[in-house]
């Protein structure tokens, strides 16, 4: 009888558990729509400050980075307007497979060219930190996709 009660007590706080981390995921997707509220130069002008915190930039580096990012920052919201769109407007489909491959050397030439604009910019030490930060985000996103397509099959 005590094995039940303690198997039931087990069971019942790992329910708890899983539910909790729902919750905070839902936090997640608030964060991204409050972002997306934001214009391209706040949204520039915040990533430029918290690099200029970890990376301890000079005020030429700031106002290099900070153009970088502004015309990102210009490029991602019209991107995220016009998939607005596509969604209201019932007009999305699936992209092709040349479609997709077209996209995803799209976005690597990007990332390169970024990567090359940023090498010009910072010293050696900022840029090795520089990278380090990106390669966590990369994982992040790679953790984050998987875990999407995750819920859908599960």
């Amino acid at each position: 009888m005590k094995k039940l009660v303690l198997i039931a007590l087990a069971f019942i706080s790992v329910q708890a558990f899983a539910q909790e981390e729902r919750k905070e995921k839902t936090n997640r997707g608030e964060r991204g729509k409050r972002m997306m509220n934001l214009s391209a130069e706040e949204m520039a002008s915040l990533q430029t400050k918290k690099m200029t915190l970890h990376l301890d930039l000079t005020e030429k580096q700031q106002a290099d980075v900070n153009e970088i990012l502004l015309a990102n920052a210009i490029e991602r919201k019209a991107q995220m307007e016009a998939r607005k769109t596509k969604k209201e407007s019932g007009d999305r489909e699936k992209p092709t497979k040349e479609q997709r491959l077209a996209r995803a050397n799209e976005r690597l030439d990007k990332q390169i060219a970024m990567k090359a604009k940023m090498k010009n910019i910072l010293d050696e030490e900022q840029y090795a930190k520089w990278e380090k930060i990106q390669a966590k985000m990369a994982q992040r996103g790679k953790g984050n996709k998987k875990g999407k397509g995750n819920k859908k099959n599960g």
